[in-house]
Parts: structure tokens; sequence; C-alpha cells
């Protein structure tokens, strides 16, 4: 059995993603690490720093992002099928940029894949997920914010990443262009692993964040759009994470290789543990909106965790469900 893991990204240290330690918690597990790196700015050190890691089992592939090309945050799932691409494994391990493995569920990941290696019904691993928001003890865990996602898919020939890369689907016949359709895409028949993704990609300082938020919205929106935000000055402020008392506390340890990244941790002062929860940012965030705020508290404080219409983007094979 071989896994290939993979990833990629585009100014990734200068706009705080963890790219480096990603790629380490599942080294050890993998027989290849594919990181496919954009055209990132000059000051950027991301291809510096997986250079530094310093192991044979890494490829670094150069891109040219094309937004015009692949608008609405499908370069995303563009860059994601070229890693993907250069891949040679049986399962292939995706993490995005700012998506860490912890150690305590790596042989737990090897045992599945292997149990499963030769069931050719599965096509895919689903992963528990667990999102930090504004520093590294609290958690966002309400309606708006998916529980769980696919992270090890098989090497298939119509099997893409879908929409903004968040997920994978099975694309027959697919032109290579439009990644958000969904006429003639399939959900990936999947089983559960018994493993989480911990995802930091919302714990940054907060003048950074804004600068993320501003390089997400091009991706998805365009230069124009952005432009025309920048003019009425929606980027200058400092990013508010909200009362972040209010969210629920994360008590647990984290991934051993996110260490020295945690230890950098410096704007805690900059953060707010009273007040109103909702943030003051120009760009509402979709869980402050009251509609969602309302159908998280139903479901925490009356339906015991279940969620209400969750969208699961895969089918869950129950006959290999994991015995909790």
């Amino acid at each position: 059995m071989k896994i290939s893991g993979f990833t990629m990204g585009k100014n990734a240290l200068k706009l705080y993603y963890p790219m480096r330690h990603s790629v380490e918690s599942i080294l050890p597990q993998v027989d290849e690490f594919v990181v496919v790196l954009g055209d990132s700015d000059p000051d950027d050190r991301t291809r510096a720093e997986i250079e530094a890691i310093g192991s044979e089992k890494i490829r670094i592939i150069d891109t040219v992002w094309d937004i015009e090309k692949y608008p609405r945050g499908m370069e995303h799932a563009h860059q994601t099928d070229i890693a993907m691409d250069h891949c040679s494994g049986d399962w292939l391990f995706y993490l995005q940029s700012d998506e860490v493995v912890h150690e305590r569920d790596l042989e737990v990941i090897r045992k599945r894949c292997e149990e499963l290696l030769d069931n050719r019904s599965v096509e895919g691993l689903l992963f528990r997920y667990r999102h930090f928001w504004g520093d590294y003890r609290h958690v966002q865990d309400g309606h708006c914010w998916y529980r769980k996602e696919i992270r090890i898919v098989r090497n298939l020939p119509d099997l893409h990443s879908w929409e903004s890369a968040q997920s994978f689907r099975r694309i027959p016949e697919f032109d290579g262009l439009n990644y958000r359709q969904q006429e003639g895409t399939h959900k990936l028949k999947v089983a559960e692993v018994n493993a989480e993704i911990f995802h930091y990609g919302w714990v940054r300082p907060p003048r950074v964040m804004q600068n993320k938020i501003k390089a997400f919205r091009t991706n998805h929106r365009g230069y124009a759009a952005v432009a025309a935000q920048e003019a009425k000055h929606h980027f200058d402020q400092i990013f508010d994470y909200g009362n972040l008392a209010r969210y629920t506390q994360y008590k647990g340890t984290h991934p051993a290789v996110m260490k020295p990244w945690i230890e950098k941790f410096d704007w805690k002062d900059q953060l707010r543990f009273s007040g109103p929860l909702i943030s003051k940012n120009p760009f509402r965030a979709k869980h402050d909106l009251f509609k969602y705020r309302l159908i998280s508290w139903i479901e925490k404080h009356l339906l015991g965790g279940r969620r209400l219409g969750e969208f699961k983007n895969y089918k869950l094979l129950k006959s290999l469900s994991l015995i909790h």
C-alpha cells in the first residue's frame, strides 16, 4: 500500500498559513508528498520553509494562478487537482495548508487505509473537524461550520477537487474548467476514520487576517470587485473575532508539530473577551447572522447537537461505520 500526501498554496507563509507544520504532521505516514506552490509574492518564504524540512519524500511543483479562468474560488480546486495529478499512491491524503493532523491519529489512519484498501466500494475516508477561532483555545462548532469532510481519496481518474477545494466528487468526462458543476457529478462513497483535522485557518494576528480575507475575496470575487471594496476602506480596520468568551473552549492538546507555531501567538491583547458576541467587521460572517445563531442555539440546547439540514458532500457507508 502506498499513500501520497498533497497540498497546494500561494503566499502561504505571508498569509500566516502553517503549511510547513501541516506537511510535517503526516509526513511520517506517507510515501511521498506533493506540494504545489503558486506564483507567490517575492517576500513570501513558503518555498524556503518547505525545503527546510529536508525530506526526500517532498516534491515541489511550481504553478501560476489564473482566477480569470477559474473564478469564484475554483482556482483552489484547480490547484488541488494539479497536486493530485502528480501523486502515485493508492490513497491520496489531502491537507490544506491550514490543516494539521495530531500524531496520536497517525497509526489509526494508516490501519484504516490498510483495512479498506481492497474494498473498492470505499472511495474516500471521512475525518472529524475542529475549527479554531481567534486563538488556540476557542473553537467554532455552530451550524455554519462543517463537522466532517473527506481528506483521503482513492487515486481514480474521474475523481476531482470540487467547488473551492473544500471536498471531492467524481466528475466523469470533466472539462477541466467548471469545478462548481453539480449536474453529472457524484458524491463519493466514504467510510469514517477515527481521526480529526485541526483547522487553524481562522487563527491569525488580526491585521494579517484582514490580508487573508482580501486574498480570499480576490480569488472568489475577482480583482475589480476587491479594488472597489478597497476604495471604500473595507480592509482598513483590525479584524474583530467577536467575544471569544462566548465560544466553546478547547482544553485538549495540539499536534506536537504546531508547538513552534503556537509559541508565536502574541495578539491576545487584540482579542475581545467581553462585549457583544457579534463582530464589528465590514464583512459579516455567516455565523454572526441572527438566523444561524438561532439555529445553532436550537441544535445545541434542544436537539442534543443534532444538525438541522446539514449538508453532506458524501455518501457514508454505514456498514463500515466505526464503533464509538
